[in-house]
């Protein structure tokens, strides 16, 4: 196998003669492109003319990533749904029979979602916040993992969709804040004095603390973006830095050098696993806090 192998693996080491660019290498498997690449070849994708709205121009040009969220949205409705049905023939069924298997290991994720994550950062009357926290972990967690196949692409490795996870997060924050606290109640999380200070103390503290409290509301979705984008591009990007390593190795003929970064980049995929639950969690978890702060704002 491996006398057939090093020819592909060496054509693969340089383009046109040249040496083979580690950093261009993995620029290119981390970007996003209006193409896609499958064993069975590059298969363009759907291109369409911008949408001029106003002073926006929005483009509905499907790329890779785009391709890879739709495959994610769809992954987690098949799941989720036949978990359900799964769920609902069990209680037909009777109380003592409970779901099995694949849709058994579903509802336990749902039930930690919702009981460890979702109502426990929210507090009362987070129910109606559950459905929104659920859909977004499993979301990003098929985003990340879909990274890792072969082929495959990580949305979430991209900083346009984790802005708009982060945005999303950031909208429902602060509309469940106006609602629950009203008018009055939420401009007091921006223009801030602690109750009770005397008036002749209150406008410094409101110069001091407004712009303090005003960009506290903006760090939460940056820190969201960042994080999420920063981690799964990280992972990716030392995996394939050590492939890179096996095939400049290959090229130089120096095969006793492959089973050094091969060792390291399973074990870095092996951890990219669990990185990839883990940033669905904490993602999901700080937009669970960061809700439940703002609706108990005191």
């Amino acid at each position: 196998m491996m006398p057939s192998v090093l020819p592909m693996i060496r054509a693969a080491a340089s383009e046109e003669g040249g040496e083979f660019d580690i950093p261009s290498m993995i620029l290119h498997h981390l970007a996003d492109a209006n193409e896609w690449a499958t064993p069975f070849g590059v298969i363009p994708l759907p291109q369409f003319a911008p949408v001029q709205v106003g002073p926006l121009t929005i483009d509905f040009s499907i790329t890779k990533h785009v391709l890879f969220m739709m495959f994610a949205a769809f992954l987690v409705a098949l799941m989720l749904i036949l978990a359900a049905r799964d769920a609902k023939r069990s209680r037909e069924a009777g109380a003592e029979r409970g779901p099995k298997g694949a849709a058994n290991v579903v509802e336990a994720m749902v039930l930690f979602v919702r009981d460890e994550i979702a109502l426990k950062n929210i507090g009362h009357g987070g129910e109606r916040f559950v459905p929104y926290i659920v859909s977004v972990f499993f979301f990003i967690l098929f985003c990340n993992l879909l990274g890792l196949v072969p082929w495959g692409a990580s949305p979430t490795g991209n900083l346009s969709v984790t802005m708009a996870l982060a945005l999303i997060t950031f909208v429902i924050v602060e509309v469940t804040g106006m609602r629950e606290l009203g008018t009055k109640g939420y401009l007091e999380t921006i223009f801030y004095a602690p109750h009770g200070m005397h008036w002749a103390m209150r406008l410094p503290m409101y110069v001091i603390m407004t712009p303090v409290e005003f960009l506290g509301k903006l760090t939460k979705p940056f820190a969201l973006t960042i994080r999420l984008y920063a981690n799964m591009t990280a992972g990716h990007a030392v995996v394939l830095a050590l492939t890179g390593l096996m095939v400049i190795a290959v090229s130089a003929n120096a095969l006793w050098v492959i089973p050094a970064p091969l060792i390291m980049a399973v074990a870095i995929m092996v951890l990219e696993i669990f990185v990839a639950f883990l940033q669905a969690y904490i993602f999901a978890m700080l937009s669970a806090v960061f809700i439940g702060l703002i609706r108990h704002a005191h």
